[in-house]
């Protein structure tokens, strides 16, 4: 142990650590720390082409090195900061279950607010993709920055009285209601009165509605918050040892060393610092640790005590306090000799409060590479043709004339630089005795070897600098699908290391979160969230909490906006009011309304509108209901109408099955009747043809007199016929007493008499 070494112990712990012990693993890390230094310094002078990058001086000649590190690295910075500050907020805070939907909210609000306003996003971001970027690894320390000042104020003294009228009952329930929806406004606006009988109210101590009444005045110490608020750090590498055993994951790592410089106001001011009178302030100084890496010029320094800078050295780790065997996360402070601190983690998550993210990953290492590690030999194989292009052009007589001795006499040269008309020697003409000096032409090998180095360093990392315009046949290819395959190539590249630094946002947030649940006061959380801060347990402050922290970008806030309104689009009036309340509150968070989205938030419908749509519902059901029965008895007289109507179909089946049979019975007779209505046709067309004979005779007879003559004839016959028909009726006939039966031979001899005359008359 070092004979200087402070042996007081600082802690009742059974098992506290030396100095000595502190300072071993600070040797024994100290080997590997320092290769990962010389890495660091080695792409430091590739960036900056400084040191041993820088192209040593020769008289006449060029000492031109292209920036090719730091061309790509400039367009890596604002490719991978945008993402994190084109957005108004950093973080996008999603709870893994429902119960944890309000605290997401709250402390996704809360930590953005603590980026905008207390850690300056702008500058940390910056710092933090460019140490990435430049040194390969980004190590951000958290802290808690705390600092109050004692004040004496007076408070009223209350005493409770019931409310004597209507006015204030009414106060008093607006008041209350205020509490519970602003807090903030009803801490700033309502009175004290009021505001004593809203909390007399809501601790249940008063039966009935009472307000405060002032009795007197008294005085209370308090303190006056000046600051009180989280603090990241990107630091540099080199002042910071890691446990080289961890074997790349910094999570397993038992303890970080780091160096830093104070002053002795500072640690007064801090009052966790002791033995501060057991150090030699006049003796040390920033200069005298040469294991310190400081920006500090070297011949500056304050001259008194309190401002003097002095470097030292903080431990976070784990070590067997209690001599038990577990392990216990401490932190300890040293300056030279003098152990200043020494306590158990004051964090809520019990880790390091450190968090490392590398740039380009190295297997089983907690530190990363940069771009300059690939670039290197680009670097200076493009610096070394750039530089003999130069000298060739600088050690040529661009412009220079010359002439031949004797080609003019002093006279005409005089007139030749004069620009006048001169006479020259004709025994020598002008193209032989005149030169004038001109730069060589540039070989083409060397620019093909300078655009060779520019595409391969472009390929390398992926980034396009433009050094020879954006076109798909930087890789051989000239058409449009090149030209997408080379940006998505890039995309995914650099995508791959935004996700390292987002993760590494991540666990700045989760730690803050730990953080803000532990060192804020309530009222403050209220003053920034308007809510009572909700409360987490103490296990899921450990880095169980149940809360992801994404990194927010303003593409991704405009997709789930959208997403939303399609749905609110899609469903239409069919959702409920209160539904589509929060889903429009969420949009408005989305496009950074918050006022809007509380008032949708907690909005409330009209009760007489909420009657009213009550009444409108219960009429739908009626409705609804009634359309229902219809639909029943429609379905019934359906089924009925389907059995009347197979019914009707299997009573005209058996019709038709009839009349078929019908049909196939009456053939016979159908046959005959035709036959017999075609032999009526016949004999009708022989009695139509016989009557038109008979015509055609009757008119052949009327003309030549033969008709006339049968129709005397039958006339004739007809009178015969009477006068026979007498006869005999004579001969039938009984005489009457006295009559005289008539001459019936008489009558026979007349009748022959004329036959006779008339068959003489036809011989004639």
């Amino acid at each position: 142990m070092d004979s200087r070494e402070t042996v007081t112990k600082l802690t009742d712990w059974a098992n506290e650590p030396k100095l000595s012990d502190l300072k071993a693993d600070y040797l024994s890390c100290k080997p590997s720390h320092d290769v990962q230094i010389s890495k660091i310094e080695y792409w430091r002078d590739l960036l900056n082409v400084s040191g041993s990058e820088r192209p040593k001086s020769i008289p006449g000649r060029s000492r031109v090195q292209p920036k090719l590190v730091r061309r790509q690295a400039e367009w890596r910075y604002s490719a991978l900061s945008e993402p994190f500050l084109g957005t108004h907020k950093v973080f996008s805070i999603t709870p893994k279950t429902f119960e944890d939907a309000q605290a997401a909210k709250q402390n996704e609000l809360l930590l953005n607010w603590q980026f905008d306003t207390k850690l300056n996003k702008v500058k940390f971001i910056d710092d933090y993709v460019r140490a990435i970027i430049g040194e390969g690894t980004g190590i951000v320390k958290l802290s808690w920055c705390r600092e109050t000042r004692p004040i004496l104020r007076e408070e009223p003294v209350f005493q409770a009285v019931p409310v004597q009228d209507q006015q204030t009952l009414e106060q008093l329930q607006q008041a209350g209601e205020l509490s519970q929806t602003n807090p903030r406004m009803f801490d700033e606006t309502v009175p004290p009165e009021i505001k004593y009988g809203v909390q007399v109210m809501a601790s249940g101590e008063a039966p009935m509605p009472v307000i405060g009444q002032i009795i007197g005045y008294q005085q209370v110490q308090d303190e006056e918050i000046i600051c009180n608020h989280p603090y990241v750090e990107v630091i540099n590498p080199r002042n910071v040892y890691i446990d080289p055993s961890c074997n790349g994951d910094f999570n397993k790592a038992y303890f970080v060393i780091e160096s830093f410089e104070t002053s002795y106001a500072d640690l007064v001011k801090d009052g966790r610092y002791v033995n501060l009178e057991k150090i030699n302030w006049d003796e040390l100084g920033t200069n005298d640790d040469p294991e310190h890496t400081t920006d500090t010029p070297d011949d500056f320094n304050f001259k008194d005590k309190s401002r003097k800078k002095v470097v030292a050295y903080e431990y976070w780790g784990y070590y067997d306090i209690n001599g038990d065997g577990s392990l216990v996360p401490i932190v300890a402070t040293w300056v030279k000799d003098t152990l200043i601190r020494l306590e158990e983690n004051p964090f809520p998550d019990q880790k390091l409060p450190y968090v490392v993210v590398p740039y380009l990953p190295q297997l089983r290492s907690v530190y990363g590479e940069t771009d300059a590690e690939l670039l290197g030999d680009n670097q200076r194989i493009l610096g070394a043709v750039t530089r003999g292009m130069i000298d060739s052009l600088g050690r040529s007589a661009n412009a220079q004339q010359g002439f031949a001795k004797g080609f003019l006499d002093p006279i005409n040269k005089r007139k030749f630089m004069n620009g006048e008309d001169y006479e020259f020697n004709p025994s020598m003409p002008p193209q032989a005795a005149f030169v004038e000096h001109q730069y060589p032409e540039l070989p083409q090998s060397a620019m093909l070897m300078l655009q060779m180095q520019n595409q391969e360093a472009e390929a390398l990392t992926g980034v396009k600098a433009f050094s020879g315009g954006l076109a798909g046949d930087a890789y051989n290819s000239k058409v449009a699908t090149a030209i997408r395959g080379v940006l998505d190539a890039a995309s995914k590249r650099e995508m791959a290391i935004l996700r390292r630094l987002a993760k590494g946002m991540q666990e700045i947030g989760h730690k803050i979160i730990a953080m803000n649940a532990v060192f804020l006061s309530d009222e403050e959380v209220v003053r920034v969230t308007n809510k009572e801060f909700v409360s987490i347990k103490r296990e899921d402050l450990r880095g169980e909490f149940d809360l992801e922290v994404d990194i927010a970008t303003a593409e991704e806030d405009n997709a789930k906006s959208e997403n939303l309104a399609f749905l609110l689009q899609t469903i239409g009036n069919n959702m409920d009011q209160q539904i589509s309340m929060m889903v429009l509150a969420e949009i408005c968070d989305l496009k950074r309304m918050p006022e809007l989205a509380e008032r949708l938030r907690t909005w409330q419908p009209d009760p007489e509108q909420v009657q009213f749509q009550k009444m409108m519902q219960q009429l739908q059901l009626q409705n609804l209901q009634l359309q229902n029965q219809k639909l029943q008895s429609e379905i019934i007289e359906n089924q009925a109408n389907a059995q009347k109507l197979g019914a009707d179909a299997q009573s005209k089946g058996i019709d038709a099955q009839t009349k078929a049979f019908q049909a196939q019975a009456t053939l016979p007779s159908q046959i005959q009747k035709i036959q017999a209505d075609a032999d009526l046709t016949t004999a009708q067309a022989h009695k139509a043809n016989l009557e038109a004979q008979a015509l055609a005779l009757d008119t052949q007879m009327e003309v030549d007199g033969t008709k006339h003559l049968r129709d005397l004839q039958k006339m004739q016959a007809q009178a015969r016929g009477n006068q026979d028909l007498e006869i005999v009726k004579t001969l039938g006939k009984p005489l009457k007493e006295g009559e005289k039966r008539p001459n019936v031979d008489a009558m026979f001899g007349f009748n022959v008499l004329t036959d006779q005359l008339k068959n003489a008359a036809l011989y004639r």
